[in-house]
């Protein structure tokens, strides 16, 4: 610039080496007045035109670095050997970066010269750094700058150490692999399909389990079927005392010759130590009890603890048409009772206390426990609390419900009606339906000690002869055209009463219900619930054939997912829009509930005499 000392910038020069020369004004260019130095402009295109004298400085667009000792930059203008004023003539013909050039300024025509800006003028450069070998200026161009980074990068590989090299290049190697392994193996892809219950097919069942006589069995002196420390004490003892000598190998058979008592069952098979070996024998699977454990849980969420009360309503969706809290708090005791639960133990304890002392506070001094709904549906919920009361009493034995069950039984005894059954209003008219509730209650009562008077058995007996014309199918009153389900609701009944296994009417009513399988086409749970019971308690292949297609249809139809996930949908069958998805949940989880729920009248295995002995000598 004007006027500043330029020497700091540049390394001390040769001695006789003048600092620089100012450029050449052109051919008839006035000098400027004052002293001053000419300005340029225009560069001469012929060297005649323009004398070089020795050192010659040239216009440069930035600074450029001294190089190091020793290494001689790369001239950027004419090829080595040219003459330098050859060499400035090219380089004045050629076009150059606009930068790189000084920028001419107009003389003018009168006045003091006019001086450029000092920003425009070029910095006067020493010949000997300026040019180097030759004088000319240094520009980099970008293929120098990419030669210097590659110089620079092999510099930085070659100094690089061993372990590193070798740590990179098996890091690229095992991305290669992986990336290969990938590609080949993208196809080879295990697909797994999730059911909710088992296919038909090869079941894990094995002949000799199905009958114990083929096992040769040593001396037994503890239970094989207890599979924890609480144990039934005999899941499969009948109650009436058989003499100790029908007990040798030819008066054993697979079917009891002795008439099935009078309702007269144990619940043990609903004990902790029992449950598990009777799902094992008689079919049950882990999908089965999962599927129960679910339905369990939604139930439970339902209940209205402040009341202990269940709605058949809500506040789930699918509620039924009508509501009856009492019809349906005991229909859910009766589900949760049916997997062990009770008020005393029982993963559910809480629930089934507050919906047991519910019931109770609602019974008045003759044993009513009904208070809301339609008239024809009074006894059908009178029934069904009668049940939940004996059952819990008989499995818990628990003084404070002997009362209330009892009341329930003796009114239902005062309420049977003279054609010896139950209908709407009591003692007016029988049918078989309400019929069938009652002789579970009665039936319920006898499991737990309790009394239950003889004419009201024997008065159910002869209605049954009434709604019938050949003993295997049965109408909904008497004298009336039989149907389907009221046929399984009386075989059930004959069992209760005393029907041999092997009774002809009973066999010709069983064939009908295996025909009619379950069939989710033709939704209909209360039929499915009483020809269940009916085929658990023949047993053997009667049972078996409809068991297989039960374990399976009744877990593939439960909710798996949602705000309703663990019931069953309501919608298709035939009376689910009475009783609402509570209905069809709980009568659900009585079919799964059937391994353990209810033991089977007849005894279906051929015991040894060694097992036998042995087992009396252990007790």
């Amino acid at each position: 610039m004007a006027g500043k000392d330029l020497k700091p910038q540049f390394p001390d020069l040769p001695a006789g080496i003048p600092p620089a020369m100012p450029a050449m004004p052109a051919a008839g260019t006035p000098p400027a007045p004052g002293g001053g130095r000419p300005v340029a402009s225009a560069v001469p295109l012929s060297p005649a035109a323009v004398p070089l004298p020795p050192a010659t400085a040239a216009p440069l667009a930035q600074p450029i670095p001294v190089p190091a000792a020793g290494r001689q930059p790369r001239p950027a203008g004419p090829a080595a050997g040219l003459p330098p004023t050859s060499a400035a003539a090219s380089s004045a013909s050629r076009p150059r970066n606009p930068a790189a050039r000084p920028v001419p300024v107009p003389v003018p025509s009168a006045g003091p010269a006019a001086v450029a800006p000092a920003g425009s003028q070029p910095i006067p450069v020493p010949a000997a750094v300026a040019g180097g070998r030759f004088g000319l200026p240094l520009i980099r161009t970008e293929r120098q700058e990419d030669e210097q980074n590659e110089q620079v990068t092999d510099k930085a590989v070659r100094a690089a150490p061993p372990w590193l090299v070798s740590g990179v290049v098996h890091m690229l190697a095992l991305v290669l692999m992986g990336v290969l392994y990938l590609s080949t193996n993208r196809e080879n892809k295990v697909q797994i399909e999730a059911i909710y219950a088992e296919q038909e097919g090869v079941q894990l069942e094995d002949d000799i389990l199905q009958d114990l006589g083929k096992l040769d069995m040593p001396d037994i002196k503890e239970s094989a079927l207890a599979f924890d420390v609480l144990q039934a004490d005999d899941p499969f003892a009948a109650p009436p005392q058989l003499d100790p000598s029908l007990l040798t190998p030819d008066a054993i058979g697979s079917v009891s010759d002795i008439l099935a008592p009078s309702i007269g069952l144990a619940l043990t098979g609903r004990e902790k130590g029992a449950k598990k070996a009777l799902l094992g024998i008689y079919g049950g699977t882990a999908t089965t009890q999962a599927a129960v454990e679910l339905g369990l849980e939604w139930l439970v969420k339902q209940q209205n603890m402040r009341t202990g009360m269940w709605s058949l309503q809500g506040p789930y969706q699918d509620g039924g048409g009508y509501e009856n809290t009492v019809a349906a708090t005991a229909m859910a005791l009766l589900a949760l009772q049916g997997n062990g639960n009770t008020h005393l133990s029982g993963k559910h304890q809480r629930n089934v206390e507050r919906a047991a002392e519910a019931l109770v506070k609602l019974q008045d001094q003759d044993g009513v426990m009904f208070r809301e709904g339609g008239f024809n549906h009074r006894l059908y919920t009178q029934a069904q609390a009668t049940i939940a009361m004996c059952e819990l009493y008989g499995m818990t034995k628990d003084a404070k419900f002997r009362q209330p069950a009892q009341k329930a039984l003796d009114y239902a005894a005062k309420i049977q009606a003279p054609q010896g059954g139950w209908r709407y209003v009591p003692k007016e008219d029988t049918d078989t339906s309400v019929t069938g509730w009652f002789v579970m209650a009665l039936q319920s009562g006898l499991m737990a000690g309790l009394t239950v008077q003889s004419p009201s058995l024997d008065g159910i007996g002869k209605y049954l002869d009434t709604a019938t014309t050949d003993g295997s199918t049965y109408a909904y009153q008497a004298h009336g055209e039989p149907t389907l389900t009221m046929t399984a609701e009386a075989l059930l009944c004959r069992q209760y009463l005393g029907w041999k296994h092997d009774d002809p009417r009973l066999r010709g009513g069983v064939d009908l219900l295996l025909q009619n399988l379950i069939n989710y086409d033709e939704q209909d749970l209360y039929y499915w619930y009483y020809a269940t019971q009916v085929l658990h308690h023949m047993g053997g292949d009667d049972w078996d054939k409809w068991n297989k297609v039960m374990r399976q249809a009744v877990p593939e139809h439960q909710v798996k997912d949602g705000r309703e996930r663990g019931s069953w949908d309501p919608t298709n069958d035939r009376w689910g829009n009475h009783g609402g998805r509570l209905y069809t949940t709980c009568l659900s989880c009585f079919l799964l509930e059937v391994y353990y729920r209810h033991l089977p009248i007849y005894k279906h295995y051929n015991l040894p005499a060694s097992a036998v002995s042995s087992a009396a000598k252990t007790d």
